[in-house]
Order: structure tokens, then sequence, then C-alpha cells
């Protein structure tokens, strides 16, 4: 498991062993139910939190769910058997920022963000973002909190520290203009989370317990997920999605996945990779179609033999 800091479990500086680190997932499974094979197929996912795990499970796949952190992995278990969101690392971090942006800008108020996330035209919401929510005094409170040498950098690991955009406040504030103008904000579980830390109105609370999908069809593994891939049957797999696997490991790990993915992805799968690093050249690929608004880079690509790999636009 060497090369790849998720192994210690810990996003943020100080002593100890894992922690949990994500209560809730960040990303919009709705790119990969887009990109993906029909149901019944084969695919491997990060467990993290266990909710694309579920959302994949319950439309109809048979899951594999891999977390290196031991923690992490044994509450997807519960969450998967009908257990509830707890706070991790990340919720606890967006918690501090939220409650500093609650206490020194009038409009990011628990009332007044309710009525703009309630919005369902991107038009009005785009409208309302500029000239409401965006404004100097946010500009003033990210430069603090998510500059480099920010309250966010020092805080965060180094490993992961070096990951954020050196602009991560510029960065976020795009980010978050794209989503509102483009997705109705009243439907965006993942965009409430994100800046009221609650389930929108819209989306039902998750049952008590799962409905007998949610979890059916999941196998959880403990372990680095380039061991899992390499140790899984060759083509055994129709498609995997890893959701910032690479943002922190070194270059070597990186090569090792990419080995690993070939040989256990058959030819014709996808592969689905999110980044929250700023684009390349390629540019973002879905991450405008992926409403979470945290992602730089989502890329979709059909893996190919000898005539190369294909990505799929959006």
């Amino acid at each position: 498991m060497s090369g790849t800091p998720w192994a210690r479990g810990r996003l943020l500086g100080g002593f100890g062993g894992p922690r949990l680190l994500f209560g809730r997932m960040y990303e919009d499974w709705g790119v990969e139910l887009a990109v993906f094979p029909p149901p019944g197929a084969r695919v491997l996912c990060i467990a993290s939190a266990g909710d694309t795990a579920a959302a994949l499970a319950g439309a109809g796949y048979e899951v594999t769910a891999v977390d290196v952190n031991a923690v992490q992995l044994a509450y997807a278990r519960e969450r998967l058997a009908g257990g509830a969101a707890r706070e991790g690392t990340a919720e606890a971090v967006m918690r501090v920022g939220r409650g500093a942006a609650a206490r020194l800008l009038p409009a990011w108020r628990q009332e007044k963000l309710r009525d703009f996330l309630a919005l369902d035209d991107p038009a009005e919401q785009a409208r309302r973002w500029r000239q409401e929510l965006d404004t100097p005094g946010l500009r003033r409170l990210m430069r603090i909190g998510l500059r480099p040498g920010g309250a966010l950098a020092v805080a965060l690991r180094p490993s992961f520290a070096g990951v954020v955009p050196a602009r991560f406040d510029e960065v976020l504030r795009r980010r978050l203009q794209r989503t509102v103008s483009r997705h109705p904000n009243a439907r965006n579980e993942w965009l409430w989370r994100l800046l009221a830390g609650a389930q929108p109105p819209a989306v039902p609370a998750p049952p008590p317990e799962p409905e007998p999908a949610a979890g059916a069809g999941v196998r959880l593994v403990h372990g680095d997920v380039v061991h899992t891939l390499q140790r899984a049957p060759r083509g055994g797999y129709d498609a995997v999605t890893l959701s910032n696997v690479l943002d922190g490991p070194d270059a070597g790990f990186a090569r090792r996945l990419r080995a690993a993915v070939r040989h256990a992805v058959r030819p014709g799968g996808v592969v689905v990779l999110r980044s929250a690093r700023e684009p390349g050249a390629h540019g973002p690929g879905w991450a405008g179609q992926d409403r979470s608004a945290l992602w730089g880079v989502v890329r979709a690509v059909r893996l190919g033999d000898a005539a190369g790999d294909r990505r799929i636009e959006p």
C-alpha cells in the first residue's frame, strides 16, 4: 500500500490511527449511470461512505467496493445495512467553513441560503449567485481559508495540500457558479450537502431500513485498490470508478494503477476518474455534469485494444 497517503486514513495533520474521512460522498453517480455498460455489469468503486456503491447496486450492477481505510470500510458496511450518516473529517471541515460564512455574511445565513437552494431555475440561480452570494465578503473569507498558507492548507496533510489548486478560493467559486448555472438547486442533493449540510426537501432522507436492493450485490473489500485490481481475473470488470484515488499518491502509484486497471477491466470497459485538480489540455470532461460542484476533472474513458482508448464525451 506504499505510495498512497489514503492508507493512513487521515486528511488532517496530527497523530493517531485512521479516522472516518467521509460521512457522505460528493460524487454524482449520474455520471456513472450515463457512461457505464447496462445494468448487470460487474463494476468496482471506492467504498468511502457507501453512497455510490448503494446507488450502483440499486441500479442493478454487481458491485465490488474497496477501501484501504478499515474505519471507512466498516462505516460503508453500516450504511449499506441501513445505518445513519455520520460526520467525517470532510464534513467537519465543511461545517467550520459554513459556520464562518453564516456568522460573517448575511446572505449565507441558513434562512437566506435555503431560499437560494430551493430555486429550480438555473438562470435565476446564476443571477442570485452573482448578485447576492458571490460578494466581496465571501471572496475575502475564502482567500483566508483556501489560499496557500491559509487555514485549509495548514490543516491538511502535505500530500493532500499539494493537490489543492493554488487559487482554490477562485477555483471553487467558479465551480459553484458553473453548477448553479446548469443544474436546478432544488433537486441537487450534493449542493445542499456542501452548502447547507442537509438534504434538500425534494430528496427524502434515507429510510431507517434499507430497501432490499440498496446493499444487495455489494462485495466489500479491505485493501489497496491497485492490489485489488491486480488480484482480479483478467478482464473481470466491465467498469470501474475511481474518485480522487490519484489525488495525493505519487507517480509510481499512478503507473501501477494504470497497469492494474488495464489488467482488470475488459477491452471496451469503462473507467471514470475524478480529480479535484484543475483540468489540463483535455478540459474538464464530465465535471460540468457532476452536480456536486467540487471536481475539476471527471474523465470517462472506454478502454480499447490495439486501436487505443476512446474518451467518452459529455
